[in-house]
């Protein structure tokens, strides 16, 4: 058996098509959805990553400021330059590039952006939303992850899913999302004893634990779904995920790869979150 590739590249291309259509809609209404990201100090990686976040928002037509603030920046400057964007009617989303520089209160930033504008989902009135299965912004991975497994036409009712990490980003709110589709779900972590025992009886195996290629193909049940959340450098310089694509996927079913799997589907789930924020907008006015 080899693996069915998930190409979450291709996924969200097909999604941001449809997302086209939504911004035209607002348009037409005289709103045009609008996106800031604050981007704190100068780390290469983050950089890439907001770039990618503008790049796919101007791609459907949507708006994208980029904030950039010094590696010396106070928290307080950082909180000044949410409390203006909060306060603009044109932005629909806020989203603070994480991690963020160590003298800044990560938590303090992220509670202070306001409940409807935040659409990484991370603040405790979207995480209690999440919990209690009401509306509410979900953070882009973990719905990124479903909205993939929903285009492969995965049903997920009665499966049993195992989640290996255990994250407020995406490891909890994976879970709980699996759990709302009606899968039976084992949540792993570091401590727990015995890991391949549990991820050799998932259905569906998502990992997100953060260390290179420690899933093996001995740790996957044969014709399990693997999704990979998991994105390292290796020496040689090319990238890996925390699964070992080339053997697991001589086991598996469904695999998604890294690069090309879970990212494209997380920024995708970014512009879907600001668009319904934008439609809540609309709405009001």
């Amino acid at each position: 058996m080899t693996a069915v590739r998930l190409d979450g590249a291709a996924i969200a291309r097909e999604l941001r098509t449809g997302f086209a259509s939504r911004v035209e809609r607002l348009a037409a209404a005289g709103i045009r959805p609008g996106l800031s990201v604050v981007l704190v100090g100068d780390d290469a990686a983050s950089r890439v990553y907001v770039r990618n976040k503008a790049q796919a928002c101007e791609s459907i037509g949507m708006r994208s400021d980029v904030h950039v603030l010094g590696a010396d920046a106070t928290e307080a400057q950082v909180l000044a330059r949410i409390a203006a964007l909060n306060g603009d009617a044109e932005i629909d989303g806020i989203l603070v590039q994480l991690p963020l520089p160590a003298h800044i209160d990560e938590h303090a930033v992220v509670e202070a952006i306001a409940a409807g504008k935040d659409v990484d989902g991370f603040r405790r009135e979207n995480v209690g939303a999440l919990s209690q299965g009401r509306p509410g912004f979900v953070p882009c991975t973990p719905r990124g992850v479903v909205a993939m497994l929903d285009h492969a036409g995965v049903e997920l009712r009665g499966l049993h899913a195992v989640v290996v990490g255990r994250s407020n980003i995406v490891g909890k709110p994976m879970a709980q999302l699996l759990t709302a589709r009606d899968a039976t779900v084992t949540l792993c972590h570091s401590r727990t004893v015995d890991l391949a025992a549990h991820t050799r009886r998932a259905d569906v195996l998502v990992v997100a634990a953060g260390g290179p290629k420690m899933i093996g193909a001995d740790m996957v049940k044969p014709g399990a779904v693997v999704i990979d959340v998991g994105i390292h450098r290796q020496a040689d310089g090319t990238l890996c995920g925390d699964a070992d694509y080339d053997a697991c996927r001589e086991v598996a079913s469904l695999i998604s790869p890294v690069p090309g799997g879970v990212g494209p589907m997380t920024i995708a789930m970014l512009l879907a979150n600001t668009l319904d924020a934008a439609e809540r907008r609309a709405v009001r006015t």
